[in-house]
């Protein structure tokens, strides 16, 4: 690992799905020069109560686009079918070389145990290319990485198997703005297809404005817990009065698959958190 930009790849089962679990640290990134790419492995086409098909994923694609551009990031859509994935040979070889190419320094993605399937097959088809992103023979096409790259999980509030453990915690909200400016990109998810699926769609201003308003202060109801919840690990890594302060955060399990995340690397792969040596 070298002092050069980092190398950061996100990867969501949908489009969205980044933006809301790491759509903060990857404004950090980049406001540190960082090379940051965004991946959704499905198109997004089932998720809508009225459009679907073709139409829709090509409404999300261009939202991810737009999203994307918010920060100054790529934001790729894979054609996998929305609520279709499989952990099939051909995704799996599909995985390694998307990651072979990109030749990340960390990846972040879901965890294995998860409510929605192209989740948790997203996960799998991650750890399933790891370390076989090493091996020369496998998708000979793409020649294969010298290191296993690191991976970390999302958060998420799953008890079963086993709770998210995070080992690294960041405070989002000096870029708490910019998340929001994103997931404002996603009109179809946010403003229709969520609030209807969840029962508010009533209310949901009209105007644009109120609009991200709103949005803004939805995604800060929904992510305030995570702070709470890991205020120990924010007091340990960000110090007692700071730790204690900190509103709003993402926070990253390490997934034993990758390359080791520990306590010597992690400072250099998160640069921007004040990490005691």
């Amino acid at each position: 690992m070298t002092e050069q930009q980092l190398r950061i790849l996100v990867i969501g089962a949908h489009p969205d799905d980044c933006d809301v679990k790491a759509g903060g640290v990857a404004a950090l990134y980049r406001a540190g020069g960082h090379h940051v790419r965004f991946v959704s492995v499905t198109n997004g086409e089932s998720g809508h109560h009225k459009i679907s098909g073709p139409e829709l994923a090509a409404i999300r694609k261009g939202e991810a686009t737009a999203a994307g551009a918010a920060i100054g990031i790529e934001y790729d859509v894979l054609d996998h079918r929305d609520g279709y994935l499989e952990p099939t040979l051909e995704a799996r070889f599909g995985m390694i070389a998307l990651i072979r190419k990109f030749q990340p320094d960390l990846i972040l993605t879901h965890r294995p145990n998860d409510y929605h399937p192209d989740h948790r097959y997203t996960s799998q088809l991650v750890c399933d290319a790891a370390y076989m992103v090493t091996v020369p023979p496998v998708v000979p096409d793409v020649p294969a990485l010298r290191d296993n790259p690191v991976i970390a999980y999302l958060s998420d509030d799953f008890q079963r198997p086993y709770p998210f453990s995070p080992t690294v915690i960041v405070d989002i909200e000096p870029v708490l703005d910019k998340v929001v400016d994103m997931l404002d990109c996603h009109k179809s998810q946010f403003y229709e297809w969520l609030p209807y699926n969840h029962f508010f769609e009533e209310s949901v201003p009209e105007d644009a404005a109120a609009r991200r308003e709103w949005l803004g202060g939805m995604f800060r109801e929904r992510i305030a817990p995570v702070a709470e919840k890991y205020r120990d690990l924010l007091v340990e890594i960000y110090g007692e009065e700071k730790g204690r302060q900190i509103r709003f955060a993402e926070a990253f399990e390490p997934c034993e698959y990758g390359a080791p995340l520990t306590d010597k690397n992690r400072g250099t792969l998160f640069p921007f958190v004040p990490f005691s040596s």
